[in-house]
């Protein structure tokens, strides 16, 4: 009878218990949201929003690895290290691992960093990148329905002038057809998992990946050979002068009428040659660090390059990390790959524009190699001059030798 009594007194007191719960403050009784080996809700939350979370408390957090390792923590370990000490060196690379694997990047078990890698693969980098090459390729389109096809302007008088030789042009389209095999190739590979699997299934996607990634490993040899050969033939006629500064501020001809006095290649070409020369380097250094993977580590000492001088200081930020793993390499080295080609993409696609559809005889100098002796008076002047009083002007109707 006594405890029937008791018990029906507790269960009377039950509703209240949360509000005297609430109202006791027993400091101490709590640790701080940041501290300790188990990840709080503000970590989660900070994670969630892509924050980055201090880890150097659960870094040094690892265990000794041996037994005995008894805590006095009434929750620590009775013995050694936990599992959740082992899983923590693992992933902060602080305990010796041997596996049956081997290579650069045998010891690395595990690698937090590849989820923020997959989201910017996925997400900014498809996003920005596929608005870049759409929004050239806009803005190239507005650019003709208003000001459409760049005509020549004089008489012209059949007579041709050689513009390229054989040799040149050889080195041309051998750049410009890898380069257009590399980019759609490219843009499979990358692109093609999150576009082309809901409209054609796996089955599909993939033999076009293992495709395309053969295509795009192989033919990266034809763009790096042609990439010096055509930087031999042209570095000399690209190195700027007074008459870019000229051409520059008459916008080309297109702000006032006529065509500035140009040489062989004018400021406009000049920039397209540089452009792809310097960014088609980059990304062939890049790409060659992905045809070896772990062999060709380029991030980690470029970093510690700019970190001496002080680069990220002036922007405010924090210096850039050094202690790159074998994967973060990887991981940085094809992000770099396809932001630099995305980049090179679009510049190409306005240089075939204004090569093809966008002006009236451009595309003889590439696709015959010789251009009527108008355009090249209109376009290059000081080029054409040199020309004509060397001889080197075929009769009307006759082509000129190489």
């Amino acid at each position: 009878m006594l405890r029937a009594l008791v018990l029906l007194a507790l269960l009377a007191l039950a509703p209240t218990a949360p509000a005297l719960a609430q109202a006791v403050d027993a400091p101490g009784s709590v640790e701080p949201a940041t501290e300790g080996s188990t990840p709080t809700l503000e970590d989660i939350l900070r994670r969630q929003e892509g924050q980055q979370v201090d880890q150097e408390g659960r870094r040094a957090m690892t265990g000794e690895g041996v037994a005995p390792g008894a805590s006095d923590d009434p929750l620590g370990t009775l013995g050694g290290s936990s599992d959740a000490d082992l899983w923590r060196a693992f992933r902060f690379d602080n305990r010796e691992i041997t596996t049956q694997a081997r290579g650069p990047a045998a010891d690395v078990i595990m690698q937090d960093r590849g989820m923020q890698w997959l989201q910017w693969r996925e997400g900014p980098l498809i996003t920005w990148g596929g608005w870049l090459l759409l929004g050239t390729i806009a803005l190239l389109a507005l650019f003709y329905l208003v000001k459409g096809r760049i005509r020549i302007d004089g008489q012209k008088t059949g007579r041709r002038i050689l513009r390229f030789t054989g040799w040149e042009r050889f080195g041309h389209w051998l750049l410009a057809s890898s380069f257009i095999l590399l980019g759609i190739t490219g843009l499979l590979t990358l692109m093609g998992r999150k576009f082309l699997i809901p409209a054609f299934g796996h089955e599909a996607f993939a033999t076009l990946a293992i495709a395309s990634k053969w295509i795009h490993n192989n033919v990266s040899w034809a763009f790096m050979l042609a990439l010096v050969w055509i930087f031999v033939a042209w570095v000399w006629h690209n190195i700027p002068d007074k008459t870019d500064a000229k051409w520059i501020a008459k916008g080309g001809g297109l702000l006032v009428k006529g065509h500035p006095p140009a040489k062989k290649f004018n400021a406009g070409q000049k920039m397209i040659f540089w452009s792809v020369v310097i960014l088609g380097a980059s990304i062939s250094a890049s790409g060659l660090s992905l045809l070896f993977p772990f062999e060709l580590p380029m991030f980690a000492p470029t970093f510690e390059k700019i970190n001496a001088l002080g680069v990220p200081g002036w922007f405010g930020f924090d210096p850039l990390p050094v202690a790159l793993s074998p994967h973060a390499e990887m991981q940085y080295a094809q992000l770099w790959h396809a932001i630099v080609g995305f980049v090179l993409m679009a510049i190409v696609l306005a240089h075939i524009y204004i090569g093809s559809i966008g002006m009236e005889g451009a595309w003889d100098a590439m696709g015959k190699g010789d251009v009527e002796e108008q355009w090249a008076a209109e376009h290059h002047s000081i080029w054409y001059e040199e020309k004509r009083q060397e001889g080197e002007v075929a009769p009307k109707g006759a082509t000129p030798a190489e």
